[in-house]
């Protein structure tokens, strides 16, 4: 009896080499750090590639691990230059034993929007709400696009580097009114400095 065994992964660069040569001139960029491969695609080809890097012989990454947003607004203390808005994919191939980062950058940093790429991994589909929920980004297609984190009352998008730390709004319950109500944030902003620094002889200590 021979027990199968899982085939010796390929090589950052073997799989870099592969993925060029499946994704072509959709292939923005690409980038071999730390023995991880990471592909950039633009918007408009966002789909298609997906769609190549699950089902193309030497790809074959079947499942998504994960997807996140990312805002570069603030990236390099403000020296960054680029689009505001990225989708990073985390893909994983079962059968080749080997992984790979796909991340789209969105056109718009008013109006940020990418494909859904929901019906390729449908585990896509919550990933892209937490997106949508915490960074505002748009997945077009997704058929149950709407909040998961925050309230669906909540306004703005949290993980913004511009999103103000005591947020927008914030609710209580009213007992005249007998129902929880939204009202402008009331905390005002203040530095706290610890009492163990600005008291020398705090606890007994000199």
């Amino acid at each position: 009896m021979t027990l199968a065994t899982s085939p010796a992964p390929a090589t950052a660069e073997q799989i870099g080499a592969t993925v060029s040569s499946v994704l072509g001139d959709r292939l923005k960029s690409i980038k071999i750090a730390l023995g991880e491969v990471t592909v950039t695609v633009g918007a408009a080809d966002y789909l298609a590639c997906a769609m190549l890097l699950r089902d193309s012989a030497g790809c074959k990454f079947e499942q998504l691990v994960d997807l996140c947003g990312i805002d570069y607004s603030e990236y390099k203390d403000g020296q960054y230059d680029g689009l505001r808005f990225c989708v990073s994919s985390h893909l994983l191939s079962v059968s080749l034993n080997q992984r790979l980062r796909l991340k789209v950058f969105c056109a718009d940093d008013d109006f940020p929007v990418v494909d859904s790429v929901n019906d390729i991994w449908n585990a896509a589909n919550w990933f892209e709400r937490e997106a949508f929920d915490l960074f505002g980004i748009i997945f077009e297609g997704h058929n149950d696009l709407r909040r998961i984190l925050t309230d669906y009352g909540f306004i703005g998008h949290p993980f913004r580097k511009d999103f103000p730390t005591t947020g927008n709004v914030e609710m209580r319950y009213d007992p005249e009114q007998k129902r929880v109500i939204y009202q402008p944030v009331t905390i005002e902003m203040r530095e706290i400095t610890p009492r163990v620094i600005r008291e020398e002889n705090y606890g007994g200590l000199k």
